[in-house]
């Protein structure tokens, strides 16, 4: 049995708005066979039980969805298995995931019941001001993350009120739209739109998982400054494949948490994404837009000083930000070492063997 595909993305971001989530993208309530909502501290295996399952799942051949963490990226936040549409979901703060369909849908597995609450409870003046740390840390990041957006808005109006020739932009898009939607009626019934992130600011740096997600047989990439025009093409190639019925996935910013990036459509095979310094993926059989070529030169050089301070202010901050996250994250990693000796992690094998047998078992049932 050949092994299942790996696909990587955020569910969640550190954003100029603050957390921002989509988890409620992650697997929709209505198409769900079982949701896993895994409680407990921080060090308590909920990373890795949800890997271990992921892992188990890819070996038997299906595909699988790992949801990584924006505060700590080598750590998960969910897994999903499309196929047999079930979920396991990191559900303590920030993203706090409670069942809304007991029963029907999702429950909670407590990894606390595994651990030594006695013992913990020693620690208890040290957990609760590290959480108050962390949270003061992650605050002052946001609000760096908010200055540096401000900045980049500013490049961003620039551009697009004084630069960019909006009708070249429109010509692009209407014929993006013809081409690939054009033969096709409205459909009766919408499609859905996913959303989630495929890049986060983390602790490491602004990491993305586009080379796991862009794979389809036709890919498009726009290039060009911010401004240019890159989110109003694929708002409207969004909106076209929707009005047709089609399921999309629609990948978002980073930075805003409401700017469409990439947009994949897999009815159709076809993927759209947006390449800068910031992410990039290589893809074959691809097709470059590079928008800057509808930029005006002479009012893009009038401008030019002040886009080049704005931009490097916003590298300055981003920097800040980063580190910020950093220092969050080692605050939170104290935390963890209150839990882990405290742990019993034999029973919690047992735990683990549980659901892994409940997950096969939904498998065995969408199989017959």
């Amino acid at each position: 049995m050949s092994k299942g595909k790996i696909r990587e993305m955020f569910p969640g971001g550190n954003t100029s708005q603050g957390f921002f989530s989509y988890y409620d993208h992650i697997l929709p309530q209505e198409r769900a066979s079982k949701i896993f909502c895994i409680k407990g501290g921080p060090g308590v295996g909920k990373s890795t039980f949800m890997r271990k399952i992921g892992c188990e799942m890819l070996n038997m051949g299906y595909d699988v969805e790992f949801m990584h963490c924006s505060s700590d990226n080598n750590s998960l936040d969910g897994v999903v298995i499309p196929a047999i549409n079930v979920a396991l979901l990191d559900g303590t703060a920030p993203h706090v995931v409670d069942p809304k369909n007991p029963g029907a849908v999702d429950e909670i597995i407590n990894l606390g019941d595994f651990w030594e609450e006695e013992e913990i409870r020693k620690n208890k003046e040290e957990i609760l001001n590290a959480n108050k740390e962390v949270g003061r840390t992650f605050r002052r990041a946001y609000r760096y993350l908010k200055a540096a957006y401000s900045i980049y808005q500013d490049n961003e109006e620039i551009v697009e009120s004084c630069c960019v020739d909006k009708a070249k932009i429109n010509e692009v898009s209407e014929k993006l739209m013809k081409e690939h939607f054009g033969d096709k009626e409205i459909a009766s019934c919408e499609g859905k739109d996913r959303r989630l992130f495929a890049s986060a600011i983390t602790p490491n740096g602004l990491v993305n998982y586009l080379h796991t997600l862009i794979d389809t047989e036709k890919t498009y990439v726009f290039k060009g400054m911010p401004g240019t025009g890159t989110q109003r093409i694929l708002q409207k190639l969004k909106e076209a494949a929707l009005e047709r019925g089609f399921d999309v996935e629609s990948f978002y910013c980073a930075l805003n948490p409401n700017k469409i990036e990439h947009l994949i459509v897999p009815g159709i095979n076809l993927s759209f994404t947006t390449s800068n310094k910031y992410h990039s993926v290589n893809v074959s059989n691809s097709t470059e837009i590079n928008l800057d070529e509808y930029l005006h030169g002479s009012q893009l050089e009038k401008y030019k000083e002040v886009i080049d301070n704005n931009s490097a202010n916003f590298e300055i901050l981003l920097d800040t930000v980063v580190k910020t996250i950093s220092k969050a994250k080692k605050i939170h990693d104290q935390l963890e070492s209150y839990y882990i000796p405290n742990m019993d992690f034999v029973s919690l094998q047992g735990c683990f063997e549980d659901t892994l047998n409940r997950v096969l078992k939904y498998a065995r049932e969408k199989e017959c």
